[in-house]
């Protein structure tokens, strides 16, 4: 399938289901589609009370799982929620992070975004944030998010490995994904895996676990492993069998941030490494030498073995050549 004819598909049935505040609009299937929201959120594991604590309208039923209570999310922290939807899982967040957090949720339907922004303002949550964006090309800093959390929505992208590499940028060193998706244990018949409408109902993008703990490990993270995993049903009877509910996280290393500026680079240098990005071969005033190389890796620089920056250097130029002096 076309990716572009994808994410028209998938745009236009989440707008439709954001305006209609159901997860079934019509009779085409969509994530979560069965029931009431909040049956199908008890289904996945929430609570009567965390339900009961979000605005109305927040908890669409659309998730496959409740990676909120998975991530051990501490005050103080920022979360970012890829694909966030009316917000239920930003809020739930919200309160576990607490005033001195941050939670950013990132979705690519204006509708969503408007309806969660409403519910936000409805129930006074302050540190909470929602952007218009694909989770494909996050619009979010690097090295800024100490959790990701994401419920039934990567099996939407047609490139998730952009998406989990997408994740491991914006994560701190340390970092920590909980995500909760479909994915298949077996292939899907053919009609399944070629029908949008399938697609949308988060079964067609499905694939095989391996598959997918594969992509996660190949961006970056490490320690990936399955929590949680389940029987999911779906509206779409040919896929019966074929689809399960798994919660599966991850870690950043550590060290990811020293690697990934120290590493050799061709081109621009990592912002992480000088605030911004550098041209190859241009030295900065606050760059720095040791053991004889530039710490940007911004160009070839004179044999030095200590630590000094660009502008001690020229300042001992200008002594030894008399540049500055008095005349």
């Amino acid at each position: 399938m076309d990716e572009n004819a994808i994410r028209k598909y998938v745009r236009e049935r989440y707008a439709g289901i954001a305006r209609q505040g159901t997860s079934c609009c019509g009779p085409e299937a969509s994530c979560g589609c069965g029931g009431e929201s909040a049956s199908n959120s008890r289904n996945n594991g929430y609570s009567s009370e965390e339900i009961g604590a979000v605005p109305p309208g927040a908890d669409l039923g659309l998730g496959c799982g409740n990676p909120v209570a998975l991530a051990s999310l501490r005050e103080g922290e920022v979360v970012l929620d890829l694909g966030s939807g009316a917000g239920f899982d930003c809020f739930l967040a919200a309160s576990a992070v607490g005033p001195e957090g941050k939670v950013i949720g990132v979705d690519m339907t204006p509708d969503m975004i408007e309806k969660a922004r409403g519910n936000a303002e409805k129930g006074g949550y302050g540190n909470v944030e929602f952007r218009l964006g694909e989770i494909e090309n996050l619009p979010v800093a690097d090295h800024s998010v100490d959790a990701v959390l994401s419920n039934c929505v990567i099996n939407l992208s047609p490139d998730k490995e952009k998406v989990f590499s997408e994740a491991y940028r914006i994560l701190k060193p340390g970092g920590r994904v909980m995500i909760s998706d479909i994915v298949l244990t077996r292939d899907l018949p053919e009609a399944i895996a070629g029908s949008l409408a399938a697609y949308a109902g988060c079964v067609a993008g499905a694939i095989r676990k391996e598959e997918y703990l594969r992509l996660m490990e190949e961006a970056g993270f490490r320690d990936v492993r399955v929590v949680r995993e389940s029987r999911h049903d779906t509206a779409e009877a040919e896929a019966a069998g074929c689809i399960m509910s798994v919660t599966t996280s991850g870690v950043k290393p550590s060290s990811a941030r020293s690697s990934e500026c120290c590493a050799p680079k061709s081109g621009n240098v990592s912002p992480c490494c000088g605030g911004g990005s550098t041209s190859k071969g241009v030295i900065r005033n606050e760059d720095s030498f040791v053991d004889g190389q530039v710490e940007t890796a911004a160009g070839p620089v004179p044999r030095v073995h200590s630590r000094i920056t660009v502008r001690d250097l020229l300042g001992r130029w200008k002594v030894r050549w008399g540049i500055g002096r008095d005349s």
